[in-house]
This record gives structure tokens, C-alpha cells and sequence, in this order.
């Protein structure tokens, strides 16, 4: 996905959830902070996007942009509409998110994760694409480990799981 097709889910998402404002909270929130992003980040071609002030109507935007729809055969990308709390991000997200908001949204708002908060919350489910995805953040130094490991202390998760990661990062760095 690139930041141009990123914009164009927020807009597509923003109009059919009849709502100005969008949470972007999957892999592709990165484009929010880094527009040119390493092709590798930027493999998936689905764009994770809960509606701010309709949350019910997610399952609106999936139906109509998601997974094998008329939108992602068209376009070649597609929006999976999610409710925000199916993300598990780290206190104080919100303040810290980046927003796309230009013509190409049709000056709709894109609140999209941060990098650090998303590499903690990719971490979370630690499937091995969330990792890769991760690692590759730490070494083309787009995240900072040592902000990281604090961002993961700040996840809604178990104190061991919490360690765990931290660990995860700690070692991840020493191998780069």
C-alpha cells in the first residue's frame, strides 16, 4: 500500500461511515509518520480502519470496502472495518497519534497510531509478520528500542507478557 492508496481509505472509509474522522491502527497507520516507508512495511494491502464517532458502522465499511468487495477488486487494496478496541495499544495513544488530513482524504481525518505505539501493539499478538514487521522498524532505526520497551510497559496486557516483549526488543537489538 502507499500513502496516496492509505489516503484513499481513509476518504472511502470517512464516506461510508457518514463520519469525518477515522482511526488507522494496522501496519499501515506507518505511512502517517513515514509516507515512504520500506517497501517491506508496506506489503499488505488491506488498511485497518475504525470509524471515530460511528464506531458502529465498522461493519459497514468492511462490507463495502473490505476483502474480495467491488472496492478491493477495483482498487487492489482493501479497508477492513474494525472497532478501535479490537487493538490493544498503550495508554496515552490517542495524544500521541498523527493525523492524515488533505485533499486526497477530502479533508477527512486519518488518526493514525504512532510508530512506537504500533510496534507495541503489533508486538502484542507476536505472530512472526508482526515481528518481522517490528524488527524491521528497529533496524532502519524508524523506532527507538529504548522507547519502545517503554511504550510495551504501557500496554493493557499481563506484567510477564509485558516482559517478554520488552525482552523481545532488548534481544532484537543486540542481534541487529
Amino acid at each position: 500500500m502507499t500513502r496516496a492508496e492509505l489516503e484513499h481509505a481513509i476518504r472511502a472509509a470517512c464516506d461510508v461511515a457518514g463520519d469525518t474522522e477515522a482511526y488507522v491502527f494496522g501496519s499501515q497507520a506507518i505511512l502517517s509518520q513515514f509516507p515512504n516507508a520500506p517497501p517491506e512495511l508496506r506489503q499488505s494491502a488491506e488498511a485497518d480502519i475504525a470509524p471515530k464517532n460511528h464506531p458502529e458502522r465498522a461493519d459497514e465499511i468492511d462490507a463495502m470496502l473490505g476483502e474480495l468487495s467491488t472496492f478491493h477488486s477495483t482498487h487492489g487494496f482493501c479497508v477492513h472495518g474494525l472497532s478501535i478496541e479490537t487493538a490493544i495499544l498503550p495508554s496515552g495513544w490517542e495524544a500521541r497519534a498523527l493525523v492524515i488530513q488533505n485533499e486526497n482524504t477530502r479533508e477527512n481525518r486519518g488518526i493514525c497510531v504512532e510508530a512506537h505505539d504500533l510496534a507495541a501493539s503489533k508486538l502484542v499478538a507476536f505472530r512472526e509478520k508482526d515481528r518481522t514487521f517490528v524488527r524491521t522498524l528497529l533496524i532502519e532505526q524508524m523506532i527507538d528500542s529504548e522507547r519502545l520497551s517503554e511504550v510495551i510497559r504501557a500496554l493493557p496486557v499481563p506484567v510477564a507478557d509485558r516482559e517478554r516483549l520488552v525482552s523481545w526488543v532488548e534481544l532484537t537489538e543486540r542481534e541487529r
